[in-house]
C-alpha cells in the first residue's frame, strides 16, 4: 500500500526551532546517582523544589533508607504494611539472614511488590516519583529501586453516555490508561495484540499506548502512525485531540479522518479490522485510524442486531443524513427561485402563511438554523438535570412565539426542526458537526443562485471527499476506489458469516476473517443431529 506522505507546512518547523528553550527542563536526564544518601537527598530535594506534595521519607534503618513519593498518587496502605513495616521491624538490624542489608536484599527478600525496576539517575528517579512510584535510596549504593505502588482516585468503568446503545457491552473506557488497556486486552486475548508505550510532551510527559495486532495490521500504515506521533513537539497533552490535531492528513477539511471513541468493543472490532489505536492516559477517548466517511455512518448495534434490520436502519439513516444537509437549502431554492417545482395547493399554504412576514425565505431561514444551534449548545452546556429540558422548552416557545409574531412563517420552522431531528440521527458527534457546520454554506448556495447553487455546492463537496485520505487509506473507499467485496458493510450490512475477508485498505498479511473452506451458510430446512 503507498502511503502519501504528509506536507506539514507551516504547522512544522525544523527541527531548531521544535527544540524551543521555553519548552526544556533542566537537563538532569544524565546525572548518575552518588553513593552518598545525603547527596543524593539534596539533589532531588533541588529538582522537587516548591513541590508540596512530594513526599521525603527517611528511615533510620541500618544502611539508612531514603523514601520519596508523591503524596495522593500511591497506595499508602499498602507502602506502609509491605515497605515501611518490613524496613523498620527486619531491616534495623546489619544483617538479614545472614547477608548485609543491600538495594538487592531489600528487592529481593524485604519489599513485597510485584513490580520493581532499578535505575541509576537522577532523571529516572524524578520520573520514577512523577509517574505515581515508590522511589528507595539506600545508603552506599549508587542505584535507586523504583516500586510501582500506583493507588490514586479513578473512575469506575461505566457505560460511555455519549455512546449509550440498546444492545451490546456497558462497559467503557475511563481516564486511567491501563484500564483501558485492560478492556482490550479482556477482548482479544492473544500475544499478537501489541501495546507499545510512547511518551509526548516535553512538560506534561503524558503516556500514550500504540495498540494494533500483529500480522492484521498493515505494517505501513503502522510505521506512517509511529512516525507521525515522534514528530510531536509540544509542552504538554492533555486529551487525545491534541494527538488528533497533530497526525490528521488534512486539517482544515470539516470531515474528521481520526474517529474517536468510548468504547473498547470498538476498538476491539476495529483493531480486527487492522486499524491501530491510540489511547491516551488522563483520557477516555481513543483514537482509531485510518477512518473511511462511511466508519461515521456506522452506529453500535449494526453489529449486534440481526442484517436484515440493520441494513434498513442504514437506509433510513443515509435518508436523514441528506435531511440533515440539504432540507433547508432546497426549501430555500424552491420557495425563492423555482416555485413552478412547488405543487400549486402547497405553494398556496406558503404563499399564506408568509404573509406579513418582514424578511425574505433566506433570512429567516438562517435566523432559525443560527438559533436552533445556539439551543442545542445551550442545551449541551447547561447541567444536565436541565438542559434538555430548556432546550426543548426553549424552542417551542421560541418557535411558537416567532409565528405567532409574523417574524418567521410556520413552514421554517417546521423545516428546522425536521433538520434538527434528522441530525441527531448521525452516529458520530464530530461526524456529524461536519454537516452541521456544510449545512450554513450550502443554505447562502442556495438563497444565492437556487438548484443551481445546491448542486454546485454538492459537487465541491464530492470532489473534496473524493481527495482525502486518512494515513493513505482513500476516504471513500471501498466506494470510491471501488472494492466489491468490502461493500458488504457500506450501504448494507451483510450477514457476518458472510463477510470473510478483512477491509482490503487496512489490514496486512492476514486478510481472512473466517478461513478458507470454514465459511457456514445456513441452509433452509436443515434441522440439527440429535
Amino acid at each position: 500500500m503507498r502511503i502519501k506522505s504528509r506536507k506539514l507546512s507551516n504547522r512544522n518547523t525544523s527541527s531548531n526551532e521544535l527544540e524551543s528553550p521555553n519548552l526544556s527542563l533542566p537537563d538532569e536526564q544524565n546525572v548518575e546517582l552518588s553513593t552518598d544518601l545525603a547527596v543524593n537527598e539534596k539533589m532531588l530535594r533541588e529538582t522537587f523544589q516548591a513541590c508540596s506534595d512530594i513526599v521525603f521519607r527517611p528511615i533510620s534503618s541500618n544502611p539508612k533508607v531514603l523514601l520519596v513519593y508523591t503524596d495522593g498518587l500511591i497506595d499508602t496502605k499498602t507502602l506502609d504494611k509491605v515497605v515501611l513495616t518490613r524496613l523498620l521491624f527486619d531491616g534495623t538490624s546489619r544483617e538479614f539472614n545472614g547477608d548485609p542489608v543491600s538495594g538487592q536484599i531489600i528487592q529481593e527478600q524485604l519489599v513485597a511488590i510485584s513490580q520493581i525496576q532499578t535505575v541509576s539517575t537522577a532523571g529516572a528517579v524524578s520520573d520514577g516519583v512523577l509517574k505515581s512510584n515508590v522511589v528507595l535510596l539506600v545508603d552506599g549504593e549508587n542505584k535507586a529501586l523504583v516500586a510501582d505502588l500506583k493507588g490514586f482516585e479513578k473512575r469506575n468503568v461505566a457505560e460511555p453516555e455519549a455512546e449509550v446503545s440498546i444492545r451490546g457491552p456497558r462497559d467503557g473506557f475511563t481516564e486511567t490508561l491501563r484500564i483501558n488497556t485492560s478492556l482490550i486486552r479482556r477482548r482479544i486475548r492473544s500475544p499478537k495484540l501489541k501495546i507499545e508505550s510512547i511518551t509526548v510532551g516535553q512538560v506534561s510527559q503524558t503516556d500514550i499506548a500504540l495498540v494494533y495486532i500483529d500480522g492484521i495490521v498493515s505494517n505501513t500504515i503502522l510505521e506512517e502512525v509511529r512516525k507521525r506521533i515522534e514528530r510531536i513537539q509540544i509542552d504538554g497533552v492533555l486529551e487525545s485531540g491534541f494527538i488528533e490535531e497533530f497526525i490528521e492528513d488534512t486539517p482544515w477539511s470539516p470531515f474528521p479522518q481520526i474517529q474517536n471513541t468510548e468504547r473498547p468493543d470498538i476498538v476491539s472490532a476495529s483493531l480486527l479490522e487492522g486499524k491501530v489505536a491510540i489511547i491516551v492516559d488522563n483520557t477516555p477517548f481513543a483514537l482509531i485510524l485510518p477512518m473511511t466517511f462511511w466508519t461515521g455512518l456506522q452506529a453500535v448495534e449494526d453489529y449486534y442486531e440481526r442484517s436484515i434490520y440493520t441494513t434498513f436502519v442504514r437506509f433510513v439513516r443515509y435518508s436523514l443524513l441528506n435531511i440533515a444537509l440539504l432540507l433547508p437549502s432546497i426549501y430555500v431554492a424552491l420557495s425563492t427561485y423555482h416555485q413552478q417545482l412547488i405543487p400549486t395547493n402547497l405553494l398556496i399554504s406558503i404563499a399564506n402563511s408568509r404573509e406579513g412576514v418582514p424578511f425574505p425565505t433566506f433570512v429567516e431561514t438562517l435566523l432559525m438554523e443560527f438559533m436552533f444551534e445556539g439551543l442545542r449548545e445551550a442545551g449541551i452546556r447547561m447541567p444536565k438535570a436541565v438542559g434538555s429540558a430548556v432546550s426543548i422548552v426553549g424552542a417551542l416557545v421560541i418557535g411558537q412565539a416567532a409565528v405567532q409574531a409574523g417574524i418567521v412563517s410556520a413552514p421554517v420552522v417546521i423545516v428546522v426542526a425536521t433538520t434538527g431531528i434528522a441530525s441527531f440521527a448521525i452516529p458520530r458527534y464530530n461526524f456529524g458537526a461536519a454537516y452541521r457546520l456544510l449545512r450554513f454554506p450550502m443554505l447562502v448556495l442556495a438563497g444565492m443562485l437556487g438548484l443551481y447553487g445546491i448542486a454546485s455546492g454538492l459537487l465541491i463537496m464530492i470532489i473534496h471527499l473524493l481527495g482525502l485520505q486518512s494515513f493513505g487509506v482513500p476516504y471513500m473507499s471501498p466506494v470510491a476506489p471501488q472494492i466489491p467485496p468490502d461493500l458488504k458493510d457500506v450501504f448494507i450490512r451483510a450477514p457476518r458469516w458472510s463477510m470473510n475477508d478483512r477491509p482490503a485498505f487496512f489490514s496486512g498479511r492476514n486478510k481472512k476473517r473466517i478461513p478458507e473452506g470454514q465459511q457456514p451458510s445456513p441452509k433452509r430446512g436443515e434441522q440439527p443431529n440429535d
